[in-house]
C-alpha cells in the first residue's frame, strides 16, 4: 500500500502531537548523596589524587615521582620502550581511576551500587564524579517540588486565527454525540470547532438579527458574553449583549442556529445548565445571571420532545421567540425570575442539585458570594470579601469553597462559615482570574492575569507546581485582554486523563492531567528491549509511553509519557552506544531518546504515515528503518545538535518487497540485513552493495504464504568459520520456526512448529550470546527454552528436517500474548535470567529453570543472585497455573470466545506473581490480538489495496486500518437523529416508518460516505429490497 506522506512541511506531524514529558523515579532506598559525608569526600579525593602507576614491559609496576596528594593537570609521558600508562584493571590515569578500582573504593559507601559508566570509557574522573553528585541533588530537588504535579505533558498551544484578535470568551466541551470536540466562542461571535487534539475542524460566525430580513442581514455586530452546552438535547446556547439567547443544534456538523430567544430584561453575564443524568427525559433548567444582579431560571419540562413550541410556518432560518409571550400557557417551558441577589453584575453562577442550591458571585464587597435555596425556603449564606470575587468553585464532597478576586490571593472557605477563610494561598503577583477544583487529584488550579498557572495541593495547602504559559500575546509589562471564563476543566474516564483548557486573548492551551489511578487502566505493552550496558529493560506501551526498569531490583527508574503524542509505539531499538533509544510509531514517526534523562534528542523525517515495524542502528550515527511503506529508509545524524534529521530513500535496490515489511534483523559479523514481509517473503541484503543476496519464500518450508512475524540472526554461528552452509537466520511464520542459510541451495535446512497448541503464532524470539539456547514466546502466553547448540549443524539433505530441537523448559509466563523475550546476563557473569514481556501489560523476570523472580513494578524489590528475594519457584508457579478454583462459568465463556475466534485451544487461566495489587486484563487481550491477526489476513484477501480517500474519517477514531479490523463498527442505516426524534419514536413506537421518512444528513450518525447523498442511499435501499 502506498501511503507516502504528501506535505510541504515534513515536521508538521511532530508539531501537532502532544508534547512528551519524562519522569525520573529516584530515592528508592539509600542514595549516595544522602549518606555522603565530609570524611568520605576527603577519602575519595585522596584516592583520585594518588601517584600514577606505570607498567613496564616486564610487567613490574613503577610509581611516578609526583608528590602524594598533588592533583595532576596533565598526563606524564613515559620514555619510549620503558613504561606505559596502566589502563588495565586497577590502573589510574591522571585525576581518574579505573572503573573496577572506583567500585572497590565506593563499596565502603552505602547507596553507591547504582553507579553507571555514562561516558563508556571504562574510567571515572574526579570532575565527573562531582558533576554526578550535583546533578543527583538537583534532580532530587526538582522531583520533590513536582511530586504532586498533576500535569502529564507540556502545554499544547493553539492560535484562534479566525477570531480577528478578539479574546476567547468561553470554551465549551461537546461530548455528545461523539467524538469529543471543543468549541471556542470569541467576543466578536466567531465559533471555532476543535477536535480532542486541538486541531481546527471548522469555523463559523454568528449572523445578524434575523428580524432585519435576509437581504439586510449581515454579520454579527454585538459582543458575546457566555455560552453553555446542553448535553441531553445536543444544543448550545450563546448569550450576547443584545439581551438575547441563541440556541444551536450541534448534533450534526452543520451547527445550525435553531432558536433566537430575545426580549430578556437585561444582558446575560453568566449561565449554567442542569439536567438529571440518570433520567434525561425529566425536566431540566437553564440558569443565568444578568448585569443587574438578578437570577433567571428557564425550565424545560419535556426536553427530549422539544425546548420550545414551534408553530408551523414557512420561515427560513432560526425561529424567533419573544420571552414574555413564550412561557404563558406553554407545556414545554416555564420562566422564573428571582429577586435581586447582587448589586453588581453576576460573573459566576452554579447549581448544586444535591441541596437544590444556587451559587452566585460578583465583584461586590457586600455580596461577593451568595448561596441560596432554589425554593427560597432556607436562609442564604452571604460572603463579604474585600474587592469582591472574580471567580469561585465549589466541591460538595469536600464541602470546600474556593474564591479568587482582584487581589493576588486564593481563599479556601468552609461551606457554612462566611466570616473567616480556612486558608489563604499566596503566590500570584497579579489578579487571579479563575479557579477550579479537581477532587480526584486533590488539587486546586488557579490562573492569574500574567498567564501564570499554579497547582495547589489541598491537604497540605501548598503550591506544588508553577507554570508560566508561554502565550505569544503576553508581552512584558502589558496585560493581555482575557475572556471572562478562561478555564475549562474536562473530566474524562479513568482510562484517559482529564484535560484543562486555558485561554488568553485569542490563544488556547491544553494541559493533560493525571488519571485517578494508573493501575486501573494499565496499557498493554507492544514491544520491549534489554540494555545490557545499563542493566535496564525498556518497555513501550500502546498509549505512547515508555518505561525504563532496573533489572537488579525491578523498580521503575524513568518514564516518558506521550513519547509520540497519542500514537502507538510499534518498535524500539538501541543505539550502538547503548545510551540512546530509538522508537517508531504507527504514524511513521521515529525519535531518538536519552536513556539517562528521557530527553528527546532527534526527530526523523517520516516518509509515510503508516506503521514503522523495525529500526536498525549502525556505528557512525547511521539508522535504517522499515515498515508498511515497503521500502528501506536511511538516516544519518551528522550534527548531534540537529533536532530534525532528513530521510534518505536512495536505497540502491529500491523497493523490492511487494507487501508490507513486518520484521527486520541485522548480522554485524557478515554485514547482512534480512527483511520479512506480509506475503511470507524474506530478502537477505548485503549492506555494502545494498542489493539482495537471496530471496527466501515460506513455501520452501511447506508452511504456506504466512506472514513473517519475527526474524533472528544467530550471531554466534555467524562469527564461526563454517557459517556458509549452516543456518544463520530464523524466521517465525504462523508458529513455524524456519531455519535458513545465507548461501545455497538449499536455503531452508529445517522447520518445526514451536507452540503446543494449534493456531498460535510466535511473536517473541531470542537467543543467548553463544547460540546454545533459543527462546520463543507464543500468543498463548507460553515461554519455551530450546537447546539449539547442535541443531541443523550437520544437515546436508536437500529436504528440510522437521525434527524439533530438545525442549528444555516450557511454562506459561503470562496470561496474554508474549511480545518480547530476551536473555539477561547479570553479575556474577555466567548467571542467566530470562525476560518476558506480554501484551497484557506485565513484564517478568525468570530463571532458566522457570523460577519466577518477580514482576517489574511490584512493591517487593528483588536482588539478582539472592534466591530468597525471588517470587516463587517452578513448582509453586505450576500449582498456581493449575489452580482448580477457577469459576466454571468464566471457563465456559472463555472457551466459547476461543471457538468464535477459530482457536482450537481455549484460553488458560493462571495466577501471576505479585503485581502490586494491579488487575491485568485476561482473555480480552488474547482475543484482541487474535482478532487483529485474523482480520489482517481477511483484509488482504477481501479488500486488497485500500484507498484511504474512499473511507469516511472521523477525527482519529476511524483510521483506514481500524475501520476494517473492528467488526463492532457496523453501518447504521436507521437511527433517530435528534433527541426530539428519539422522543417521538419512543412515544409512538413507529421507528421503522419514522426513520425512513426522515432525511439523515449528519456525517456523525449517517452510514453513507461523504460522497454519497441521502437520495443515493435510499435508491440503494430500494434496489436491495427489489433484489
Amino acid at each position: 500500500m502506498d501511503h507516502q506522506r504528501k506535505t510541504d512541511d515534513p515536521w508538521k506531524v511532530y508539531e501537532e502531537e502532544i508534547p512528551s514529558r519524562s519522569l525520573r523515579y529516584m530515592g528508592l532506598g539509600v542514595s549516595l548523596q544522602d549518606e555522603l559525608r565530609l570524611e568520605h569526600l576527603q577519602l575519595l579525593r585522596e584516592r583520585f589524587s594518588r601517584p600514577l602507576t606505570f607498567v613496564t614491559d616486564t610487567g613490574a609496576p613503577v610509581r611516578s615521582s609526583r608528590p602524594h596528594g598533588e592533583p595532576v593537570t596533565s598526563h606524564p609521558r613515559p620514555s619510549r620502550g620503558a613504561a606505559k600508562l596502566g589502563t588495565g584493571r586497577g590502573g589510574s590515569l591522571g585525576n581518574s581511576m579505573g572503573l573496577e578500582e572506583f567500585r572497590a573504593v565506593m563499596r565502603i559507601l552505602p547507596g553507591s551500587e547504582g553507579w553507571v559508566d555514562t561516558s563508556c570509557e571504562g574510567r571515572v574522573g574526579w570532575e565527573q564524579f562531582c558533576s554526578y553528585i550535583l546533578q543527583c541533588a538537583l534532580q532530587r530537588s526538582t522531583e520533590e517540588q513536582a511530586r504532586g504535579d498533576a500535569l502529564t505533558s507540556q502545554p499544547l498551544l493553539r492560535h484562534c486565527q479566525h477570531n480577528k484578535q478578539e479574546p476567547v470568551i468561553r470554551v465549551v466541551c461537546v461530548s455528545q454525540p461523539p467524538p469529543l470536540r471543543f468549541i471556542s466562542i470569541s467576543k466578536g461571535g466567531v465559533l471555532s470547532v476543535w477536535n480532542r487534539h486541538l486541531h481546527l475542524m471548522r469555523s463559523l460566525e454568528l449572523i445578524g438579527d434575523p428580524a432585519e430580513g435576509e437581504h439586510l442581514r449581515g454579520k454579527f455586530k454585538g459582543w458575546t458574553t457566555d455560552a453553555i452546552f446542553l448535553p441531553n438535547v445536543h444544543k448550545m446556547a450563546v448569550a450576547t449583549l443584545g439581551r438575547e439567547l441563541r440556541f444551536f443544534d450541534i448534533s450534526t456538523s452543520n451547527y445550525t442556529e435553531e432558536f433566537h430567544l430575545f426580549g430578556l430584561s437585561n444582558a446575560v453575564t453568566s449561565m449554567c445548565y442542569w439536567y438529571d443524568t440518570k433520567s434525561p427525559t425529566d425536566r431540566s433548567v437553564l440558569m443565568w445571571g444578568d448585569e443587574k444582579g438578578f437570577v433567571h431560571l428557564l425550565w424545560f419540562l419535556k426536553p427530549l420532545k422539544g425546548l420550545f413550541e414551534i408553530p408551523f410556518s414557512n420561515q427560513k432560518g432560526p425561529h424567533r421567540l419573544y420571552l414574555p409571550d413564550l412561557c404563558p400557557n406553554s407545556a414545554l417551558v416555564t420562566y422564573q425570575q428571582l429577586s435581586r441577589v447582587h448589586q453588581e453584575p453576576i460573573n459566576r453562577i452554579k447549581y448544586e442539585s444535591q441541596g437544590e442550591l444556587i451559587m452566585t458571585s460578583s465583584e461586590s464587597a457586600t455580596s461577593s458570594v451568595v448561596i441560596m435555596d432554589l425554593n427560597l425556603r432556607r436562609k442564604s449564606y452571604i460572603w463579604k470579601i474585600n474587592k469582591g470575587v472574580t471567580s469561585f468553585d465549589f466541591c460538595p464532597a469536600l464541602s470546600l469553597l474556593v474564591t479568587c478576586g482582584l487581589d493576588p490571593a486564593v481563599r479556601l472557605w468552609n461551606r457554612y462559615v462566611t466570616t473567616r477563610p480556612v486558608a489563604t494561598l499566596h503566590g500570584h503577583n497579579t489578579t487571579v482570574l479563575d479557579v477550579a477544583i479537581h477532587q480526584g487529584l486533590n488539587n486546586i488550579f488557579s490562573y492569574s492575569r500574567d498567564a501564570v498557572l499554579k497547582i495547589w495541593d489541598i491537604p497540605s495547602q501548598r503550591c506544588v507546581r508553577t507554570l508560566q504559559l508561554r502565550f505569544p500575546c503576553v508581552k512584558p509589562g502589558l496585560s493581555p485582554e482575557c475572556g471572562h471564563f478562561p478555564f475549562l476543566l474536562h473530566h474524562t474516564t479513568q482510562a484517559s486523563p482529564s484535560m484543562l483548557l486555558v485561554t488568553c486573548k485569542d490563544y488556547l492551551a491544553c494541559l493533560h492531567l493525571q488519571g485517578k489511578s494508573t493501575d486501573e487502566a494499565r496499557a498493554s505493552f507492544t514491544c520491549a528491549i534489554y540494555n545490557s550496558h545499563l542493566g535496564q529493560v525498556v518497555t513501550a506501551c500502546a498509549d505512547s509511553s515508555l518505561a525504563v526498569w532496573d533489572v537488579g531490583t525491578g523498580c521503575k527508574t524513568l518514564e516518558v509519557r506521550h513519547a509520540h503524542g497519542e500514537e502507538e509505539i510499534t518498535c524500539v531499538a538501541l543505539h550502538h552506544t547503548h545510551r540512546h533509544l530509538l522508537t517508531g510509531a504507527s504514524n511513521g514517526t521515529i525519535k531518538m531518546w536519552d536513556l539517562l534523562n528521557g530527553h528527546n534528542l532527534h526527530k526523523m523525517e517520516a516518509v509515510s504515515d503508516t506503521e514503522v515495524t523495525g529500526i536498525i542502528c549502525f556505528p557512525g550515527n547511521r539508522l535504517l528503518a522499515v515498515g508498511w511503506s515497503q521500502q528501506i529508509v536511511q538516516y544519518t545524524i551528522t550534527d548531534p545538535n540537529d533536532v530534525y534529521v532528513r530521510a534518505d530513500v536512495s536505497w540502491k535496490s529500491g523497493r523490492q518487497h511487494r507487501d508490507d515489511v513486518l520484521a527486520v534483523a541485522h548480522c554485524p559479523a557478515r554485514r547482512l540485513l534480512a527483511t520479512g514481509s506480509f506475503d511470507g517473503e524474506v530478502i537477505i541484503w548485503t549492506l555494502d552493495t545494498e542489493r539482495p543476496l537471496a530471496r527466501l519464500h515460506s513455501d520452501q518450508c511447506s508452511s504456506g504464504q504466512a506472514p513473517v512475524d519475527r526474524l533472528l540472526f544467530l550471531q554466534g554461528r555467524a562469527q564461526s568459520g563454517q557459517w556458509g552452509r549452516r543456518p544463520l537466520l530464523l524466521s517465525s511464520q504462523a508458529g513455524y520456526m524456519c531455519w535458513w542459510s545465507v548461501t545455497g541451495p538449499p536455503h531452508c535446512h529445517g522447520r518445526f512448529y514451536a507452540p503446543q497448541n494449534a493456531g498460535e503464532c510466535v511473536l517473541a524470539l531470542s537467543s543467548d550470546q553463544d547460540d546454545r539456547l533459543l527462546l520463543t514466546g507464543d500468543t498463548a502466553g507460553f515461554l519455551q527454552v530450546w537447546d539449539i547448540s547442535q541443531f541443523c549443524l550437520d544437515n546436508t539433505d536437500t529436504v528440510p528436517t522437521e525434527e524439533r530441537p530438545p525442549l528444555l523448559h516450557r511454562w506459561r509466563a503470562h496470561e496474554g500474548p508474549l511480545v518480547c523475550v530476551e536473555c539477561v546476563e547479570s553479575r556474577p557473569p555466567g548467571v542467566l535470567h530470562l525476560l518476558s514481556v506480554s501484551a497484557d501489560g506485565t513484564a517478568r523476570l525468570w530463571t532458566v529453570q522457570g523460577d519466577a523472580v518477580g514482576t517489574f513494578g511490584q512493591e517487593r524489590r528483588w536482588t539478582l543472585g539472592n534466591v530468597s528475594t525471588y517470587q516463587c519457584s517452578r513448582e509453586d508457579w505450576s500449582k498456581q497455573a493449575s489452580d482448580p478454583s477457577v469459576d466454571e462459568e468464566e471457563e465456559e465463556e472463555e472457551e466459547g470466545a476461543g471457538k468464535e475466534l477459530g482457536d482450537s485451544q481455549s484460553v488458560e487461566r493462571t495466577d501471576g506473581p505479585e503485581d502490586s495489587g494491579q488487575v491485568s486484563p485476561v482473555s480480552h487481550v488474547v482475543q484482541q490480538l487474535q482478532r487483529k491477526m485474523a482480520s489482517w489476513q481477511t483484509r488482504r484477501q477481501t479488500f486488497g489495496r485500500i484507498d484511504p480517500k474512499k473511507l469516511s474519517l472521523i477525527d482519529s477514531i476511524c483510521v483506514p486500518f481500524q475501520a476494517l479490523i473492528m467488526p463492532e463498527m457496523s453501518p447504521v442505516s436507521e437511527a433517530p437523529r435528534r433527541p426530539e426524534m428519539l422522543y417521538e419514536v419512543l412515544r409512538f413506537s413507529q421507528f421503522s416508518r419514522f426513520s425512513r421518512s426522515t432525511t439523515l444528513s449528519s456525517p456523525l450518525l449517517s452510514s453513507c460516505s461523504p460522497e454519497t447523498t441521502p437520495a443515493q442511499e435510499r435508491t440503494s435501499d430500494t434496489e436491495a429490497t427489489d433484489s
